[in-house]
């Protein structure tokens, strides 16, 4: 049994959560996203909440916990949407829109041009950092890794992209070592 799958997700006003054959399907104000749940799960909408169960014990019952937790995510996601924050360190490190493409700068010969999947944007704040935002938390975090892939920081400096409250575990130059 799993403890997680066994919770009900709410389902707030407005929202509409639906299996079609093997296809979940969540709507909301913030889009419509949809999920292929290969016939693992079965889903009972009750009032205001939403109770997955496996199909099976044997194959749905790995899976159950997971489908629970992806709907719950889909869920926040058509209602409040998901953002990640990444901020550049670094000499002339910056980041800038380019019509809806993000551009950085961050040290190459050329600037870096990222354009974002549907469902996804970019915005730049006054302080330089970079936010992505979306309804689907996995693409959210993908496209964010991408962002932060451009240049990742580095061990002595720290310089490059990296999240916002990230730490950098630093090591000491070669100068130290020596005596």
């Amino acid at each position: 049994m799993s403890r997680i799958g066994k919770q009900p997700v709410k389902i707030p006003a407005g929202v509409t959560v639906k299996l079609n054959g093997g296809l979940l399907e969540v709507g909301g104000p913030k889009g419509q996203l949809k999920r292929d749940t290969f016939g693992r799960i079965k889903l009972a909408i009750d009032g205001g909440a939403a109770n997955v169960a496996p199909t099976d014990e044997v194959e749905g019952g790995k899976y159950w916990g997971l489908y629970r937790t992806l709907l719950a995510n889909m869920v926040e996601g058509v209602t409040t949407g998901f953002t990640r924050q990444l901020e550049l360190v670094g000499t002339g490190y910056r980041a800038q829109m380019q019509g809806k493409n993000l551009q950085l700068t961050v040290g190459k010969s050329h600037p870096v041009i990222m354009e974002p999947p549907t469902g996804v944007t970019f915005e730049v704040s006054k302080e330089g950092k970079v936010v992505v935002t979306g309804s689907d938390k996995e693409t959210v975090g993908l496209v964010a890794a991408n962002v932060r892939s451009s240049r990742p920081p580095e061990p002595y400096h720290g310089k490059g992209v990296r999240y916002v409250g990230e730490v950098i575990a630093t090591k000491v130059g070669k100068s130290a070592g020596k005596k």
